[in-house]
């Protein structure tokens, strides 16, 4: 990362590298992720700079702003020079982002493919600390009808009882359904529950003529297909 605002303030940069005037000039599309995240802190300290400061942030998750979005009060805070009231801007105003990302979604989208039904839930479960299991209801002609929580678990799993998922499906009057989950720790790959779990899903949708015609396993780098995968 360019570390050229190291040991300077605001006030020691030029006019044209200040982030506020910056992007008065040249609009928002020329500032790094890190001088965003500047203009959100306003201030550094006497030994650093607003930009160094969102730097050193954002260098302690790699870069990654969907981990910047998981960072709680208490570990933003630890970092020297953000109070209370900083990493609440922060927080806030990533949380903006996210909400911006659902409300993009089109209302009762057509899915064609597994990209389609992971815009449309993915970026909800992405960054959830707990998992979640959800369902997509489709007509069908395969617009989305409706989506479902069905339950929330700890860190490693969630429990799914059949009987809930194919009562919401029924009470719809869904022709399919897609299966979704979110994965808190970030791997993309399938357990060996998750396999058993779609399988008697899938199993039961046939005897109701409900079919799962995918579970998408979702999480901050992505998401993982069984359709696209041919594990169903």
């Amino acid at each position: 990362m360019n570390n050229i605002y190291k040991h300077f303030t605001i006030k020691d940069l030029s006019k044209s590298d200040r982030p506020r005037e910056k992007m008065l000039e040249h609009g928002k599309q020329v500032l790094s992720d890190a001088e965003l995240v500047a203009i959100l802190i306003g201030s550094g300290s006497r030994t650093e700079s607003a930009v160094s400061l969102a730097q050193r942030i954002l260098k302690s998750v790699n870069d990654d702003l969907n981990e910047l979005g998981k960072l709680s009060l208490s570990q933003l805070m630890k970092f020297k020079g953000i109070g209370e009231a900083k990493a609440i801007s922060i927080i806030a105003s990533l949380e903006l982002g996210r909400r911006r990302q659902i409300k993009d979604v089109i209302v009762n989208p057509k899915v064609s493919s597994s990209q389609d039904a992971y815009q449309f839930i993915g970026p909800m479960l992405a960054d959830l600390d707990l998992e979640q299991f959800w369902i997509i209801l489709l007509s069908r002609s395969n617009n989305i009808i409706a989506k479902r929580k069905i339950s929330e678990g700890g860190v490693a799993g969630t429990v799914v009882d059949p009987k809930v998922v194919f009562k919401y499906a029924l009470d719809q009057l869904a022709s399919s359904i897609i299966l979704v989950h979110n994965h808190p720790s970030g791997n993309l790959n399938p357990s060996q529950q998750d396999k058993v779990l779609t399988k008697k899903l899938v199993d039961a949708g046939e005897v109701l003529s409900i079919k799962v015609i995918d579970h998408l396993i979702v999480s901050s780098r992505g998401y993982t297909s069984f359709a696209d995968e041919g594990w169903i």
